[in-house]
């Protein structure tokens, strides 16, 4: 559906993104996070045409948004993190004005779609200027779906919202993610958690992870082991410390002789749970409950922007 094949921009001499890959399948929602000034934004714009990568290229449906930028636009639907609105218009005039652009055949039916699906009917015939944000936004979305495309790439679509505001488009985008497949960029990460299948991480313009919310959680250190022994807590923290996979544990003595246990792994690709299943076996203990408790997305995005960090500070 969409493939980012390394691409890079410059300014100047300096690196906005780096050599990035990655793919967005058919029907997924792909949340794109990383802190403010990542390269979320200059990535956005290089994967709609909007800016021309300095390396690289990105195929939609398998058309280079570099070579033919106007045939692979038709794909897409763009929500940028500006939403550039014109504030006298009223919402009907600016999706009608819209839909000339993008040349839509029966317009008041496209028109009467996207505010159906949108829900701006109310604030239809006011001006901009005079909406809430989180009505703008929601414009700004009936404007990007009135061509009906496949793809939406929204581009922090929740920034300078109110709790309810935020709420309100999270369930619009979940909504619209039943049918449309979604590129989502954002620095907000329980935006991610909420909605989004898949996640990339971008840090300082490169890509440091991907994976799903659950993979990304088991692969960092911050992801837990829960476990329930019935033994001996010298022999359980015996059988933990023998194992080089183990960062650190702690150990709660229980009634009926068990001993429950909360194991920190390495970062690893091997689920933990299988480590700390062996373990058991090999040292004699009755395991009586395993279950994964994982990072939050927070302690994920922290673990792996500070050790890029600290492998570029080494180097």
């Amino acid at each position: 559906m969409i493939e980012v094949l390394s691409v890079s921009r410059y300014y100047g001499s300096f690196p906005a993104v780096q050599d990035v890959t990655f793919q967005v399948q058919s029907g997924e929602i792909l949340g794109f996070l990383g802190p403010n000034g990542a390269g979320k934004t200059t990535t956005m714009r290089m994967i709609t045409g909007f800016l021309r990568p300095t390396r690289g290229d990105v195929r939609i449906h398998d058309v280079s948004v570099v070579e033919h930028p106007l045939e692979a636009k038709q794909y897409l639907g763009y929500l940028p993190e500006d939403n550039p609105l014109y504030p006298e218009y009223t919402p009907r005039e600016y999706l009608t004005f819209r839909a000339g652009l993008y040349q839509v055949d029966h317009v008041q039916d496209a028109l009467d779609r996207v505010v159906e699906r949108t829900g701006i009917a109310r604030v239809l015939d006011r001006p901009i200027g005079e909406l809430s944000k989180g009505y703008r936004q929601r414009v700004g979305l009936a404007a990007a779906l009135l061509h009906d495309p496949e793809i939406l790439i929204l581009d922090e679509p929740t920034t300078g919202l109110d709790p309810l505001q935020i709420v309100e488009i999270r369930e619009l985008i979940r909504e619209l993610g039943k049918e449309k497949t979604i590129l989502l960029s954002t620095h907000i990460l329980p935006e991610v958690q909420q909605l989004a299948h898949r996640v990339i991480i971008i840090h300082q313009g490169r890509i440091v992870a991907e994976g799903t919310p659950e993979e990304l959680a088991r692969r960092t250190a911050g992801g837990r082991v829960r476990a329930l022994f019935r033994a001996e807590r010298a022999a359980v923290e015996q059988a933990l410390r023998s194992g080089d996979w183990v960062v650190g544990f702690e150990l709660r003595e229980e009634a009926g002789g068990r001993v429950a246990a909360v194991v920190v792994p390495r970062l690893q690709d091997e689920d933990p749970r299988e480590r700390l299943f062996r373990t058991a076996v090999e040292h004699g203990l009755t395991l009586l409950e395993l279950g994964m408790e994982g990072a939050s997305l927070e302690e994920v995005f922290v673990h792996l922007t500070e050790e890029r960090e600290s492998r570029e500070e080494a180097a």
